[in-house]
């Protein structure tokens, strides 16, 4: 399969991998809203070839329709390899090959982006991971590891020749972590080296954000990671936008509890009830980001375990914010009626 051919209908709008974020069930919500495909959180290729069940639960198919694609994480070129065809026997559609990961857990097992610090490892194993499936293999990475050491370019053009398919940019370097801007002008000159998609990461939280790194970048499409947390929705906005120029609103206040409902009870069914309650209090957190009294909410939330609670206690939370908004709303347009009706409109 030609990833290119693939990705050929509209921009290409990616979720980013996120540990402990793009599960199964985030996933699938985010492509059920619609977005080109999600990328699975990573996958550590040393677990995997160990058969642990907890890694395994982490490798559920997506929607139909959507593309399978398994992030792997790991330092062994033939242990990477192992866990590629593992993937691609239960289905995968693409590989994708961690060296962008910034954590200090991951980058002292000399995996993620501690691998941009030794190009000859990074080539090999993504030779080793082409060499060993039929499908497509691609690569997430940094700018380099600190801004005294930018090797994104040759590394890309490397990554071209031995048969990687697609490349996707997080604009920083490692030793930025998640500071500072993502400087989406520095990956434009790509194109002039490589011929593959390249996709810009980073610091995309809207649809003119996505259209200014496009324009800085010269990428192909985008991928979106934390500006997607409590809005698994965004994706869609921006596709629609960046093909179609149609504005897409936000659910309503009214919609969002319906979905963050929807959402916790499909983690709850994969999880397991307790395991799912203690899973699911980061994305209330997050859904709840900038509401009217939202810390007294996470925090009444996280301290409990009681199921029956926690759902009465997030539909009273959202259904007073409901009542605020429409007495808002309604007072205003009282006032715009009388305020009319004085200067002789009715």
């Amino acid at each position: 399969m030609d990833l290119r051919e693939r990705l050929s209908h509209g921009t290409p709008v990616f979720l980013a991998p996120m540990a402990g974020v793009t599960d199964a069930p985030f996933r699938d919500l985010v492509t059920n809203f619609g977005a080109t495909a999600a990328v699975s959180e990573m996958i550590s290729s040393e677990a995997l070839v160990r058969q642990s069940s907890k890694t395994y639960k982490r490798l559920s198919d997506p929607p139909k329709n959507t593309m399978k694609i398994v992030q792997l994480v790991g330092g062994n070129p033939n242990v990477m390899a192992e866990s590629a065809i593992i993937n691609e026997e239960l289905g995968a559609d693409v590989i994708d090959i961690n060296i962008g990961c910034p954590a200090r857990k991951i980058v002292s097992n000399n995996s993620g982006a501690a691998l941009m610090k030794n190009e000859d490892l990074a080539v090999r194993i993504a030779e080793y991971v082409v060499k060993s499936v039929k499908i497509p293999v691609t690569v997430k990475m940094r700018l380099g590891w600190d801004k005294e050491n930018i090797n994104f370019l040759s590394l890309a053009k490397k990554f071209e020749d031995i048969g990687i398919q697609m490349l996707a940019i997080h604009c920083r370097t490692r030793s930025q972590m998640y500071s500072g801007k993502a400087s989406w002008s520095k990956i434009c000159e790509l194109r002039n080296v490589v011929k593959i998609p390249y996709l810009c990461n980073g610091d995309i939280k809207s649809a003119a954000d996505a259209i200014c790194a496009l324009g800085e970048s010269r990428a192909f499409g985008v991928m979106i990671g934390r500006a997607a947390l409590g809005k698994p929705w965004l994706l869609n906005q921006i596709m629609k936008f960046l093909d179609t120029g149609e504005i897409v609103p936000s659910p309503s206040l009214e919609k969002q509890l319906e979905i963050i409902m929807g959402h916790f009870q499909i983690v709850l069914d994969f999880y397991g009830a307790s395991r799912g309650v203690k899973i699911f209090r980061k994305y209330f957190c997050w859904y709840s980001g900038g509401l009217e009294e939202s810390s007294n909410f996470r925090e009444t939330i996280n301290q409990s375990e009681d199921l029956s609670f926690i759902k009465n206690h997030v539909k009273d939370f959202y259904e007073k914010r409901f009542r605020c908004y429409h007495t808002h709303r309604k007072g205003r347009q009282d006032a715009k009626h009388n305020s009319r009706s004085r200067d002789g409109f009715f």
